[in-house]
């Protein structure tokens, strides 16, 4: 099995359970960002009792809301991300070699070389998987009429029912609306500003190489070997990396966000976009740069927590394939015969 391979693999399984454990958060963020209202009009409440609010008013399910689809495109993600990644670190590493045996560098791949690696595997990325994305922040948008709400007194029970429970609102559901709106380019929406995002995971990993390689250097350096570094320091080596690429390329996530969002044509126009600089002009002009910062506490904790359990597992997981190829490797030699 090829180190891209195994690398792809433990990639989407890590990127699988982070998104378990961190779902709930990342709904109540894609409702911040898409938030049309200014400052002045916004109610102020935390990630805490928005959570709550969402499960009072429309059930627990809707803070899972797009689980299935993201799960798949988090899978995807993921797994093309490190596939290709792997793949152009390679090819940097050669390059690299052959720049030292030429007098230039000291063979070790630089910071610009991990920052471009980093990049082209980001927008390969994107360009592949953001049709799901689109998908998905349809349906953690989607809400439901409130539980408390009641239609008026002259309405049947069936109607009340209805009202109160409406309709599941499932990934068809969202194909649908979204082609219905746009088309086929529909599935594209907001990959502009996500392209421009590929910023986020290239400075992610430039800070996470950067600070992984000084450790691995101090480790070989005092002779506890290169290679040992704990679950628990890649942990937060992963919390720090991604805490760094949010708070720089936070912005665009937002104009991201809105534009995937469904908008209610013939509603307001200050809410409707043609597209990110009609988004980046009417947010500014309507909202401020505060627009630009919505839910972005939310997003620190649950893009933090997830990167850091990502890198955790992901690190686990091809430890664990590297140690379990090499024991088969070992004992199909020893079963050899002389």
């Amino acid at each position: 099995m090829s180190d891209a391979l195994i690398n792809g693999l433990a990639g989407a399984g890590g990127g699988i359970i982070a998104q378990l454990i961190t779902y709930p958060l990342q709904t109540v963020n894609t409702r911040q960002q898409t938030d049309r209202n200014s400052k002045k009009e916004k109610q102020k409440l935390g990630t805490i009792e928005q959570m709550y609010q969402v499960v009072r008013q429309e059930g627990w399910d809707r803070l899972y809301g797009g689980l299935a689809p993201s799960l798949v495109g988090t899978a995807a993600s993921q797994g093309v991300y490190y596939y290709f990644y792997q793949i152009f670190r390679n090819r940097a590493e050669i390059a690299a070699l052959e720049g030292k045996k030429n007098g230039i560098g000291d063979g070790s791949v630089g910071m610009f070389s991990s920052l471009l690696v980093a990049a082209l595997s980001g927008c390969v990325n994107v360009l592949l998987t953001n049709p799901i994305w689109v998908v998905v922040t349809r349906m953690q948008t989607h809400m439901k009429k409130s539980k408390g709400s009641h239609p008026e007194p002259a309405a049947s029970e069936d109607a009340i029912v209805a009202v109160v429970e409406p309709p599941p609102f499932g990934t068809t559901n969202a194909i649908q609306e979204v082609y219905g709106e746009a088309g086929i380019w529909g599935f594209w929406k907001g990959v502009f500003p996500t392209l421009i995002m590929v910023s986020n995971p290239s400075i992610q990993f430039m800070l996470y190489e950067t600070l992984l390689k000084k450790i691995r250097k101090r480790r070989a350096s005092s002779n506890k070997g290169a290679n040992d570094v704990t679950a628990l320091e890649i942990f937060l080596l992963g919390a720090v990396a991604k805490l760094g690429a949010t708070v720089v390329t936070y912005p665009l996530l937002v104009v991201k966000s809105r534009l995937q969002a469904k908008q209610v044509i013939g509603g307001d126009k200050r809410h409707q976009y043609k597209g990110t600089l009609d988004a980046i002009m009417k947010m500014i002009r309507y909202e401020g740069f505060y627009g630009f910062y919505k839910g972005m506490g939310t997003k620190i904790v649950q893009s933090v927590l997830a990167a850091a359990v990502l890198f955790m597992v992901k690190e686990e997981l091809v430890r664990g394939a590297r140690l379990l190829l090499t024991g088969s490797a070992a004992s199909t030699a020893r079963s050899k015969p002389p």
